[in-house]
């Protein structure tokens, strides 16, 4: 940028172009144009091409058909002729038109994208056109999709092992404690170490370990937390719980995970066994209890009567049996609001249909979920049954106010009445921002002059928003970009 004899700077026009560049002939001019550009036509003023320059000899090769003589719209596709009338419409002495971007047909390949600007020039008012060539953005904007489908692909994976891992750890017959091995507290604790240690799963969690254990057995679960960080392993040691006194071989190992380290405690009892699972209800429908959805049974007071294998799953328990007799509403929708929704359209109409709503898991995964439901009114005995649909999982998985990214018309209709518009745009359109910088910037090796181009963005745009979602410090003097379509 060049300062003027009072001060204020020129922006992206020469202060003295006469005294700089007034001693450039055509012949120069016509290099430092060619050189400048990828490619470059002088056109008379009606758009009839007089005289092409290329830059890249490759990209000459891929579009150039004998354009000299040819009208200029009539070099690129039909859908993007348009672009050019518009160039040529808006072309001046004054400043050059906004970049538009067009495509040149190829033969048998890819149309070749080159976004333009021109300029008027001369007593002829001839038109100068710049061009730069795009096919290595578009290469970029590809494996940027390619990306994104990869990461929601090993989302899913992680996700599904996630599942898999809770759902283990809480039917495993054996008693299982994760324990800080920082601070000793308890973090997690299957269903079965809740049973032996007599005290309520939710209850366990950030306790202290060695208060599990009577005052005499204190010392020997310190050593054993003390052994276990320098150890491999540690097994048999004999302690007895604060619960009863009951006596127990405590073992463990240590694990990292999010950069902090764990440990997996497994108690066993002396001369016990493992108690069996509870077994499925014989009476049970085998079509029900295969169903790949969700379904429940609960009772006029919406306590759950039976549940099926995929209901469980769902809800993340270790069996039907930890259900039964439980309110619906502890693990599906809002509290408070959703159910009684429900309920009361059943008694108006028997049915619901197609209900948006939410399912959290015993140990903290949430799932937006579609909830059909029938009543069966009729006998002593009420009872309602509930068909429970998961909506599957998007890409990222983002959130808007504790809900999954709507990624349909029908999502965000349900979204309606839920979520106030104005923070519904806001925040959608905030998050792909952030989302889409974020990977132009891995995809440049954070490059903010081709991440920006990428993005379609000024550089003062791009830093601009670089600014507002703090996505790191940028030098206020690299300049701005021309305005792009």
């Amino acid at each position: 940028m060049i300062e003027t004899k009072d001060g204020s700077a020129s922006g992206r026009q020469f202060a003295w172009p006469d005294q700089s560049l007034g001693g450039l002939d055509a012949k120069a001019c016509g290099a430092l144009v060619a050189a400048a550009a990828d490619v470059s036509l002088v056109l008379d003023s009606t758009g009839l091409v007089l005289d092409v320059a290329f830059s890249d000899p490759a990209l000459a090769k891929a579009v150039y058909r004998d354009w000299i003589g040819q009208r200029w719209p009539d070099t690129v596709t039909a859908d993007t002729r348009t672009k050019i009338d518009d160039l040529l419409r808006e072309a001046t002495p004054a400043q050059p038109t906004r970049w538009r971007q067009v495509n040149h047909p190829v033969e048998g390949a890819s149309d070749v994208p080159v976004r333009y600007s021109a300029i008027r020039f001369g007593p002829e008012r001839r038109v100068l056109a710049v061009g730069r060539d795009l096919r290595a953005l578009a290469t970029a904007q590809q494996r940027l999709t390619e990306q994104s489908q990869s990461m929601e692909r090993e989302y899913q994976r992680i996700r599904n092992a996630e599942k898999r891992y809770r759902l283990l750890f809480q039917m495993a017959a054996e008693p299982v404690l994760i324990v800080d091995a920082g601070n000793h507290r308890v973090l997690e604790v299957n269903a079965a170490a809740a049973s032996l240690l007599g005290v309520d799963a939710k209850r366990l969690a950030t306790q202290p370990f060695e208060d599990l254990f009577a005052p005499a057995s204190r010392q020997a679960a310190q050593s054993f937390l003390g052994a276990a960080r320098v150890a491999p392993r540690v097994d048999n040691v004999h302690v007895a719980l604060a619960r009863d006194n009951t006596a127990v071989l405590i073992s463990g190992s240590l694990f990292r995970q999010d950069a902090a380290t764990h440990l997996i405690v497994l108690f066993a009892r002396l001369g016990g066994h493992a108690q069996p699972g509870t077994k499925v209800q014989a009476q049970r429908l085998s079509l029900i209890e295969a169903m790949p959805e969700a379904f429940a049974v609960t009772n006029a007071e919406r306590r759950i009567v039976s549940a099926n294998a995929a209901f469980v799953d769902l809800v993340q328990i270790g069996s039907e049996a930890q259900a039964r007799g439980e309110p619906l509403e502890r693990w599906i929708g809002r509290p408070g609001v959703d159910l009684d929704v429900i309920f009361a359209n059943l008694k108006t109409h028997g049915v619901v249909r197609r209900f948006s709503t939410v399912a959290r898991g015993e140990f903290g995964g949430n799932e937006d979920v579609e909830v059909s439901a029938v009543a069966a009114l009729e006998g002593s005995e009420p009872c309602y049954g509930f068909t429970i649909r998961q909506l599957g999982f998007g890409a990222g998985r983002d959130r808007l106010g504790g809900r999954e990214l709507p990624r349909t018309v029908e999502q965000f209709t349900d979204l309606v009445g839920r979520v106030p518009l104005k923070s519904l745009v806001r925040e959608t359109t905030d998050l792909i921002e952030r989302l889409c910088i974020e990977a132009a910037l891995e995809l440049t090796r954070d490059n903010r002059a081709s991440a920006a181009e990428m993005l379609g963005l000024s550089r003062q745009g791009f830093y601009a928003k670089l600014r507002r979602y703090g996505l790191g410090g940028f030098d206020d003097g690299d300049g701005e970009a021309a305005e792009e379509d």
